[in-house]
């Protein structure tokens, strides 16, 4: 990481939680380029030949490795599309930690769309954590999309964490999912927005598999001006299990929008679709603020809880 300047390593600890070089396989992309990448017997990272990306292969029945690809952007009037690849042996158990930062010195936009597609084979286990951050005081854009597919074969595990930390001007978060026998998807969403931030967020998840199962929990935070969409479609054709949960707290003069769809085309399909938008309640400020916290410390505390 000796190339990167201060704002990069910053950015790198927020994102990634990167304070030095991984342990694991990893690739850091900066400004569209790959700047440091390392791959070993069992992980392997190579780029794509036909357009810009990597593919990742993790080898079959590998145990307790990490792999780390974040992504960073510092110049203004950029844009930046890649396509990655992610291939998981049988057995597999693997650690994947992405998520793009961009730090936007200009009053132009500066914009990346990642399409992550995971290859899940026959009972590995993948946890993925993903988030994303925009910075500078500037007036450009900071604009993320990320697009994610999963296709997973039977007995396989996919937990994803997707965690938007504020400063992003405009995202579009779009999720699809194919579940075989025995497959089982937990996400859990963590979104916050403010001034006039606009985070749309779409899951679709097909549950072909008998005892397949997704679980999607969504936390979201509106401040400001601030716009939220949340539209969940969950479409059952075996014998499973669907839940979703959508919550969010809305304050000032701030929209939040949730939509969702349910589809069972089997008798033994359950499926569960929860939301509850609302402001914070007096009575928890006051009771933190008899506490010795102020109005706006108090209500830091239970955004900073509810998002935890």
């Amino acid at each position: 990481m000796t190339r990167l300047t201060q704002i990069d390593k910053d950015l790198l600890k927020q994102v990634a939680d990167m304070h030095s070089v991984p342990q694991g396989s990893f690739n850091i992309r900066k400004n569209g380029q790959s700047v440091d990448r390392k791959s070993d017997d069992e992980v392997t990272i190579l780029p794509k030949k036909d357009k810009r990306g990597i593919d990742i292969i993790i080898k079959e029945g590998v145990k307790n490795k990490s792999v780390h690809i974040p992504v960073i952007i510092t110049v203004g009037d950029f844009s930046d599309l890649v396509y990655n690849d992610f291939y998981v042996g049988k057995g597999a158990e693997v650690f994947i930690v992405a998520g793009c930062g961009i730090h936007n010195p200009s009053d132009k936009k500066s914009e990346h769309d990642g399409i992550h597609t995971f290859h899940l084979e026959e009972n590995c286990k993948v946890k993925y954590i993903e988030k994303h951050l925009g910075i500078g005081n500037n007036q450009g854009e900071k604009i993320l999309n990320p697009t994610t597919e999963i296709y997973m074969k039977n007995g396989s595990e996919f937990e994803m964490e997707t965690i938007q930390l504020g400063g992003v001007s405009y995202s579009d978060r779009k999720t699809k999912a194919y579940l075989d026998d025995d497959t089982k998807l937990i996400i859990k969403e963590k979104i916050l927005t403010s001034e006039k931030q606009v985070a749309k967020t779409v899951f679709n998840v097909i549950l072909k598999g008998k005892n397949s199962s997704v679980e999607v929990i969504s936390r979201s935070v509106a401040k400001d001006n601030s716009k939220q969409k949340f539209v969940s479609n969950i479409k059952g054709e075996n014998e499973c299990f669907g839940h979703v949960e959508c919550d969010g707290i809305i304050l000032d003069k701030a929209q939040i929008e949730s939509i969702p769809k349910i589809v069972a085309k089997n008798i033994n399909a359950t499926l569960i679709h929860e939301a509850a938008i609302g402001k914070i309640a007096g009575d928890q400020i006051v009771k933190l603020q008899t506490l010795g916290l102020s109005e706006e410390e108090a209500q830091a505390q239970i955004i900073k809880g509810f998002l935890k």
